[in-house]
């Protein structure tokens, strides 16, 4: 007799030695850089902070080689879902997130710095999508403290 198995489960991925290690965050001194930005569509000083945000990273030894704003909430749909990310995975939409890698490779920088706190799964996703180390600069502060 058969059993009835569940179509929608799914392997449980557990931490292993299979599984690769959490990027290291690298030094960001001397350093390329892309500066990636999460807004709201009614955020009116985006580019002072994003300026803020390169400032901080120029004193630390850093260059900014770019800078990517990703907009939530332009529309009156968009505002209501203001607090939840494009995607749980990168918290970008995809196409922003092609943009993103696409500039991190035209101008070959060595990281991608996230104005807003990465989880470490989603530090593993975007390294692994956007082909260099996606670091939060908040977590990056705390570490260099």
């Amino acid at each position: 007799m058969q059993q009835n198995r569940r179509r929608d489960r799914r392997p449980v991925r557990r931490a292993g030695p299979d599984r690769e290690p959490s990027p290291a965050a690298p030094a960001l001194e001397g350093a390329d850089v892309v500066l990636v930005g999460f807004f709201s569509g009614r955020q009116k000083d985006v580019a002072s902070v994003m300026d803020a945000a390169a400032d901080e990273l120029s004193r630390r030894g850093a260059r900014v080689v770019g800078r990517v704003v990703q907009r939530r909430g332009v529309s009156a749909g968009g505002a209501a879902q203001m607090s939840l990310p494009y995607s749980s995975r990168t918290l970008l939409s995809y196409g922003k997130v092609h943009e993103t890698a696409a500039l991190c490779a035209r101008t070959r920088a060595e990281a991608a710095v996230f104005l807003w706190s990465l989880t470490e799964r989603q530090c593993r996703v975007l390294t692994r999508m956007l082909g260099v180390p996606a670091v939060s600069l908040d977590t990056d502060t705390d570490e260099a403290a």
